[in-house]
């Protein structure tokens, strides 16, 4: 049963719902033995669930507002694949210190991601991203609405 039943459309929630959707032996098995989904597969999909992001649609451009704490622009991967997938990407890695020893680790390190499909109306030449205080906003600015056809006039002639 999906978790949109009961409102619970959370990122964690729908990372979970696709990994369970799965097709049996999509990871190339030639034995025809199922097998479970990659590493990476799944080191993604943790990584899609714990990354918020905000997508707002202004007036001119959408905005894609996702937290990437801790990381420089160095960091981050900004990205269009399949012509219109969004891919924000980046990992944060712990600072190793010889002489520190760890009390207590909360702080969410490994890969941050997500992947959003751009509208039809999206321009793909005028992406751009910036970060500031570790929010990162990248705009894909709307191309403009297509004019309305007006109709062609025949003349008529008189024979």
């Amino acid at each position: 049963m999906e978790g949109r039943v009961f409102g619970l459309e959370t990122p964690l929630m729908t990372a979970l719902h696709h990994l369970l959707d799965i097709p049996d032996g999509e990871a190339g098995n030639a034995g025809g033995e199922k097998q479970g989904p990659t590493r990476a597969y799944v080191r993604d999909a943790r990584a899609m669930a714990a990354t918020p992001a905000d997508v707002k649609e202004l007036p001119g451009a959408y905005a894609f507002v996702v937290d990437m704490p801790g990381l420089g622009s160095g960091d981050i991967k900004v990205q269009v694949e399949d012509e219109r997938v969004l891919v924000i990407s980046g990992e944060r890695r712990r600072e190793e210190k010889e002489d520190a020893k760890y009390l207590r680790m909360e702080r969410r390190m490994g890969k941050l991601m997500r992947k959003f499909v751009l509208p039809e109306n999206a321009d793909m030449e005028k992406i751009s991203a910036v970060c500031r205080d570790g929010v990162l906003t990248v705009s894909v600015e709307k191309l403009p609405p297509p004019e309305p056809k007006k109709p062609k006039t025949i003349q008529v002639q008189v024979a």
